[in-house]
């Protein structure tokens, strides 16, 4: 019998192995999850990436290197100074450079950044809720336990 993914990716023979049907669940998972984020961000008018940045410069509650906000992110933003620049011209951080090492750049969140964050702050928690809530309490914890173990580093 086949698996759900199988049915749902209409795959005709099975897996390779179970290590590849997990790694394509744990792929299609996050992607449909992340569309409905997607779709709430860009009626707001920011990227995911854009929006973790903004999460990231307001939980810290003060300005951050460049680089440390990328070793920071959710995901893998390859082009950071771009992201700053496209979060700077929409007036939601602000870059100073540091005084002691001009190389190092700081960027902080701006009060139109602050208020953009407020603002979703009400809907991803429903869309979060909305999405799993018909997992219960234990099988969260157990999810969030096999996705860490996933990505623990092996020697």
């Amino acid at each position: 019998m086949p698996s759900r993914l199988q049915s749902e990716l209409k795959k005709k023979t099975a897996f390779a192995s179970l290590e590849e049907e997990l790694y394509l669940n744990i792929l299609r998972t996050g992607d449909r999850l992340q569309i409905h984020l997607d779709r709430l961000f860009r009626d707001h008018g920011l990227t995911p990436s854009q929006y973790n940045t903004l999460r990231i410069l307001r939980s810290e509650g003060e300005a951050l290197p460049i680089l440390e906000i990328a070793s920071r992110t959710i995901t893998a933003v390859p082009g950071i100074t771009g992201l700053i620049d496209r979060l700077e011209k929409a007036g939601f951080v602000e870059r100073k450079r540091c005084l002691e090492d001009r190389r190092v750049i700081f960027v902080n969140i701006t009060a139109a950044g602050l208020k953009s964050l407020a603002q979703l702050d009400g809907p991803v928690q429903e869309l979060q809720q909305q999405l799993l809530s018909h997992l219960t309490r234990d099988e969260k914890k157990i999810a969030i336990r096999l996705l860490e173990q996933c990505r623990a580093e092996r020697p």
